[in-house]
Protein backbone atom coordinates (compact mmCIF):
# COMPACT_ATOMS: atom_id res chain seq x y z
CA UNK A 1 0.00 0.00 0.00
CA UNK A 2 2.98 2.41 0.56
CA UNK A 3 4.87 1.00 -2.23
CA UNK A 4 5.02 2.85 -5.80
CA UNK A 5 2.88 -0.31 -7.14
CA UNK A 6 -0.20 -0.41 -9.04
CA UNK A 7 -3.24 -3.10 -10.31
CA UNK A 8 -3.86 -3.46 -13.92
CA UNK A 9 -5.77 -6.21 -15.59
CA UNK A 10 -3.54 -7.24 -18.49
CA UNK A 11 0.14 -6.05 -18.40
CA UNK A 12 2.48 -8.13 -17.46
CA UNK A 13 3.83 -8.26 -13.69
CA UNK A 14 6.76 -6.04 -13.25
CA UNK A 15 5.70 -3.48 -15.75
CA UNK A 16 6.85 -0.03 -14.97
CA UNK A 17 3.79 2.45 -16.29
CA UNK A 18 4.08 6.23 -15.98
CA UNK A 19 1.04 7.64 -15.23
CA UNK A 20 -0.35 11.30 -15.55
CA UNK A 21 -3.39 13.06 -13.83
CA UNK A 22 -4.72 14.62 -16.60
CA UNK A 23 -6.79 16.54 -13.96
CA UNK A 24 -3.68 18.48 -12.29
CA UNK A 25 -0.57 17.42 -14.74
CA UNK A 26 0.97 15.84 -12.14
CA UNK A 27 2.98 12.46 -12.68
CA UNK A 28 4.59 8.94 -11.04
CA UNK A 29 5.94 5.94 -12.29
CA UNK A 30 4.38 2.41 -10.43
CA UNK A 31 5.98 -1.13 -10.55
CA UNK A 32 2.29 -3.53 -11.69
CA UNK A 33 2.78 -5.93 -9.03
CA UNK A 34 -1.68 -7.03 -8.57
CA UNK A 35 -4.39 -7.42 -10.81
CA UNK A 36 -7.57 -5.39 -11.36
CA UNK A 37 -9.43 -2.90 -10.89
CA UNK A 38 -12.57 -4.51 -10.91
CA UNK A 39 -14.58 -1.43 -11.31
CA UNK A 40 -16.21 -1.12 -15.15
CA UNK A 41 -14.64 2.19 -16.59
CA UNK A 42 -11.30 1.90 -14.61
CA UNK A 43 -8.08 0.96 -16.02
CA UNK A 44 -5.75 1.44 -12.99
CA UNK A 45 -5.25 0.77 -9.21
CA UNK A 46 -2.81 3.02 -7.41
CA UNK A 47 -1.47 2.08 -4.24
CA UNK A 48 -2.20 4.67 -1.62
CA UNK A 49 1.28 5.89 -2.00
CA UNK A 50 1.24 6.25 -5.83
CA UNK A 51 -2.25 7.94 -5.59
CA UNK A 52 -0.87 10.67 -2.85
CA UNK A 53 1.90 11.02 -5.28
CA UNK A 54 -0.73 12.39 -8.24
CA UNK A 55 -3.19 14.07 -5.42
CA UNK A 56 -5.92 11.19 -6.14
CA UNK A 57 -6.32 10.27 -2.67
CA UNK A 58 -9.38 12.77 -1.82
CA UNK A 59 -10.89 12.42 -4.96
CA UNK A 60 -10.42 8.70 -4.85
CA UNK A 61 -10.74 8.84 -8.78
CA UNK A 62 -9.23 10.87 -11.61
CA UNK A 63 -8.94 11.20 -15.71
CA UNK A 64 -4.90 9.77 -15.88
CA UNK A 65 -3.21 8.75 -19.03
CA UNK A 66 -0.81 5.54 -18.86
CA UNK A 67 2.55 5.37 -20.39
CA UNK A 68 4.29 1.83 -20.75
CA UNK A 69 8.02 2.52 -19.40
CA UNK A 70 9.96 -0.50 -19.52
CA UNK A 71 8.04 -4.17 -19.34
CA UNK A 72 9.75 -7.23 -16.73
CA UNK A 73 13.41 -8.45 -17.89
CA UNK A 74 11.49 -12.30 -18.88
CA UNK A 75 7.77 -11.53 -19.52
CA UNK A 76 5.98 -14.88 -19.49
CA UNK A 77 4.01 -15.45 -22.79
CA UNK A 78 1.01 -14.18 -22.34
CA UNK A 79 -1.97 -16.02 -21.50
CA UNK A 80 -5.47 -14.26 -21.01
CA UNK A 81 -9.27 -15.81 -18.99
CA UNK A 82 -12.32 -14.16 -18.67
CA UNK A 83 -13.44 -13.34 -14.47
CA UNK A 84 -16.95 -14.27 -14.40
CA UNK A 85 -17.19 -13.53 -10.15
CA UNK A 86 -15.61 -13.26 -7.13
CA UNK A 87 -16.90 -14.82 -3.97
CA UNK A 88 -15.63 -14.69 -0.20
CA UNK A 89 -17.57 -18.11 0.29
CA UNK A 90 -15.63 -21.17 -1.20
CA UNK A 91 -18.38 -23.36 -1.80
CA UNK A 92 -20.21 -20.42 -4.40
CA UNK A 93 -16.97 -20.18 -6.12
CA UNK A 94 -16.43 -23.82 -6.49
CA UNK A 95 -20.04 -24.11 -7.62
CA UNK A 96 -19.60 -21.44 -10.49
CA UNK A 97 -16.47 -23.39 -11.50
CA UNK A 98 -17.89 -26.69 -12.03
CA UNK A 99 -21.06 -24.80 -14.05
CA UNK A 100 -18.41 -22.54 -16.01
CA UNK A 101 -16.11 -25.87 -16.79
CA UNK A 102 -19.03 -27.92 -18.01
CA UNK A 103 -20.22 -25.17 -20.69
CA UNK A 104 -16.38 -23.43 -21.66
CA UNK A 105 -14.52 -26.79 -20.84
CA UNK A 106 -11.82 -24.59 -18.38
CA UNK A 107 -12.30 -22.90 -15.24
CA UNK A 108 -10.18 -22.33 -12.59
CA UNK A 109 -10.34 -21.11 -8.75
CA UNK A 110 -7.68 -17.77 -8.02
CA UNK A 111 -7.40 -16.92 -4.41
CA UNK A 112 -7.14 -13.34 -3.93
CA UNK A 113 -5.88 -12.31 -0.64
CA UNK A 114 -7.36 -9.50 1.26
CA UNK A 115 -10.51 -8.49 3.93
CA UNK A 116 -12.10 -10.56 2.84
CA UNK A 117 -9.73 -12.74 1.10
CA UNK A 118 -12.01 -13.28 -2.20
CA UNK A 119 -12.29 -16.95 -4.53
CA UNK A 120 -12.14 -15.65 -8.24
CA UNK A 121 -13.54 -18.09 -10.93
CA UNK A 122 -11.62 -17.43 -14.19
CA UNK A 123 -12.88 -18.99 -17.49
CA UNK A 124 -10.69 -20.28 -20.30
CA UNK A 125 -7.13 -19.31 -21.32
CA UNK A 126 -6.77 -17.10 -24.75
CA UNK A 127 -3.52 -16.34 -26.63
CA UNK A 128 -4.68 -12.84 -27.04
CA UNK A 129 -6.64 -10.15 -25.59
CA UNK A 130 -9.45 -10.36 -28.22
CA UNK A 131 -9.96 -14.34 -27.51
CA UNK A 132 -10.54 -13.62 -24.49
CA UNK A 133 -12.97 -10.90 -25.20
CA UNK A 134 -14.98 -12.81 -27.72
CA UNK A 135 -15.22 -15.58 -24.83
CA UNK A 136 -16.71 -12.65 -22.29
CA UNK A 137 -18.78 -11.65 -25.05
CA UNK A 138 -20.25 -15.09 -24.95
CA UNK A 139 -20.63 -15.55 -21.10
CA UNK A 140 -21.98 -12.64 -20.56
CA UNK A 141 -24.97 -12.88 -23.28
CA UNK A 142 -25.23 -16.85 -22.70
CA UNK A 143 -24.90 -16.91 -18.85
CA UNK A 144 -26.24 -13.15 -17.77
CA UNK A 145 -22.79 -12.21 -16.25
CA UNK A 146 -22.70 -8.64 -17.63
CA UNK A 147 -19.80 -8.20 -14.90
CA UNK A 148 -17.53 -11.43 -17.00
CA UNK A 149 -14.24 -9.15 -18.11
CA UNK A 150 -10.81 -10.08 -19.38
CA UNK A 151 -7.46 -10.53 -17.50
CA UNK A 152 -3.87 -11.51 -17.59
CA UNK A 153 -3.22 -14.92 -15.78
CA UNK A 154 -0.19 -15.19 -14.01
CA UNK A 155 2.26 -17.80 -13.41
CA UNK A 156 2.78 -18.57 -9.61
CA UNK A 157 3.92 -16.38 -7.37
CA UNK A 158 6.85 -19.10 -6.56
CA UNK A 159 7.81 -19.57 -10.66
CA UNK A 160 8.16 -15.38 -10.94
CA UNK A 161 10.25 -15.39 -7.37
CA UNK A 162 12.73 -18.62 -9.36
CA UNK A 163 12.75 -16.32 -12.66
CA UNK A 164 14.28 -13.57 -10.66
CA UNK A 165 16.56 -15.50 -8.85
CA UNK A 166 20.43 -15.41 -10.60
Amino acid sequence: MEQMTAAHRTLPFGTIVHVENLDNGMTTEVRINDRGPFVDGRVIDLSHAAAGAIQMVGPGVAHVRLTIVSGPAKPEPPVFAVQVSAFANRDNADRMQVRMTERYGAAALRLRAGTPPLWRVLVGRAPSTDAAEELARQIRTEQSVPEAFVVRLDPPLNALRSAATP
